[in-house]
Formats: C-alpha cells, structure tokens, sequence
C-alpha cells in the first residue's frame, strides 16, 4: 500500500459526498482518486512544490490528491480548458480548495513566459488530447514551463478478465465520438515506449520510466448506450450498438484499471 494511503482516505476522501450517479457505483469518485493517489507516489512531489496540472477535469480526480501532496505551503495549478461542472464543489468539500488555482486556459499555450513551476503533471489526460500533434504540442509546453514533468496514463494492456472488460468497453469510445461528431473524443490508449517517444519528439530527456497495477476497480470506461442509439448511420449504429451490448455486460461483472504507464522527464 502507497505511503499514507490510509491518512489521505481518512482525511480527505471520507470528506467528499457519496454519488447518485448509476450505473457507477456511489463511491466511484473515492475509487478514481484513490487511482490517481497510487500513480502519483511514482512522481517526484515534495511538500511545498508548485505544480502546473494539465487537464484537471470535471471532478478534480488527479487535483485533489496533488493538493494533499503538496502540503500547506505548495500550490497546484490546475488548468482545463471547457470542463469544470464539479471542480469547486469536489475541491471544497475535499478540504483543499485553498492550495489550488484553477485556470480556464489552452494548455497548448501557457501563459507562463518561463519556468515557474516545480513539476507539471498529467495523468490520464493524454487520452483526451485527440492528436499526436496535440500530444506533442502540450509535453513541449509542459517541458517549457516546469523543470520537470510527469505524465501517467493507462496502457493497452490487459493481464485478467476485469482489466480486459474495462479495455473492451473503453475502445468504443473513439468509433462512437467519430460517428455522432465526426471528431475523436478519447484516443486508444498508447504503449508506454509511444508515450515515450512524444516526450522526446516534444524534447524532453526520460529520466525514469515504469509501470504499475492500481489494483482498483474502473468505472469511466462507461458511456451510455443512448449515445451509440443517436448515430444516424444506420449500419454504423447497429454495428456499434451490439459491441457495447457486449462489453457492457462484461464491464457489469466487474472491470480493473489496466496497467498503468508513467514518466518522469526533463527538458
């Protein structure tokens, strides 16, 4: 078990509302947290730090246990660009709100003109990029503006039946978006040596690399089936409707965070 896993549930986690959000279990939001707690014991955070967040979502998953990391003294920058529906009230009901500046910008522009921060930091965020070339663009800023980054994101890999189901449902996700949208939503996930290779085409240097199991269950694979339903292609839904009819009842039985891959560069 992660250092102070047990101090970060009791202290933080047992402050945030439980959800009424089905088919996710209540306490999927605890769940996913506690995800991005375990990754983050493989970045270098100390107390006091400043750190640049990219792609804080909605709910603050990644936020909050970098707002507990960090300590009294340091401060996370939390930047997205469009969603912030429940950023203020997951952060103030975590106690935390207080150690975090959210900031409504592009992160392919920072508006930071050099290195003012400690450590940048994405994690499960690479797959909401939608292009290498955005990926690319993004690590520069990161490299630019921080003396170093740290980038997690899950892999493409399934060592059990849970982590398959999970895999199986979150695949659809990019078929779907590009059918009702015409545009990708989430990417496919990337082997860890790709995600390495972005790093240094946006030119950082890898200093350390590996991977981990969560160990957790996984529920944002989810998307509701009455959005494959709006696809007006008529055999592109039929299509894409009996997928998710499958992998979802595999996801029903129970799915896993896949492996997780993680870097720490310099630029």
């Amino acid at each position: 078990m992660p250092a102070g896993e047990e101090r970060f549930k009791r202290e933080i986690l047992s402050r945030i509302p439980l959800r009424n959000e089905p088919p996710l279990p209540p306490d999927w939001l605890h769940v996913e947290m506690l995800e991005r707690f375990r990754v983050l014991q493989f970045a270098p955070i100390r107390e006091g730090m400043n750190v640049l967040e990219v792609g804080c979502g909605a709910h603050a998953l990644s936020t909050v246990p970098l707002a507990y990391l960090v300590g009294e003294t340091g401060r996370v920058v939390a930047v997205e660009l469009s969603r912030w529906r429940f950023f203020e009230e997951v952060t103030t009901a975590a106690g935390l709100k207080h150690r975090i500046i959210p900031l409504k910008t592009d992160a392919r522009e920072l508006p930071f003109p050099f290195k003012a921060f400690d450590l940048a930091v994405l994690v499960h965020g690479v797959r909401s990029l939608r292009s290498e070339e955005t990926i690319v663009k993004v690590f520069s800023e990161m490299l630019r503006v921080s003396g170093r980054v740290f980038i997690a994101e899950s892999l493409l890999i399934a060592n059990n039946e849970r982590q398959k189901a999970h895999l199986e449902l979150y695949n659809l996700r990019e078929e779907i978006f590009e059918a009702l949208f015409g545009r990708k939503d989430d990417l496919h996930y990337f082997p860890l040596e790709k995600l390495g290779e972005l790093v240094e085409k946006a030119g950082g240097h890898i200093i350390k690399s590996g991977t981990s199991e969560p160990a957790l269950p996984h529920y944002l694979a989810y998307i509701p089936r009455e959005y494959v339903a709006q696809i007006k292609d008529e055999e592109k839904r039929d299509k894409l409707l009996e997928r998710w009819d499958k992998a979802y009842e595999m996801w029903k039985r129970g799915a896993e965070h896949p492996p997780i891959g993680w870097l720490v560069a310099e630029g």
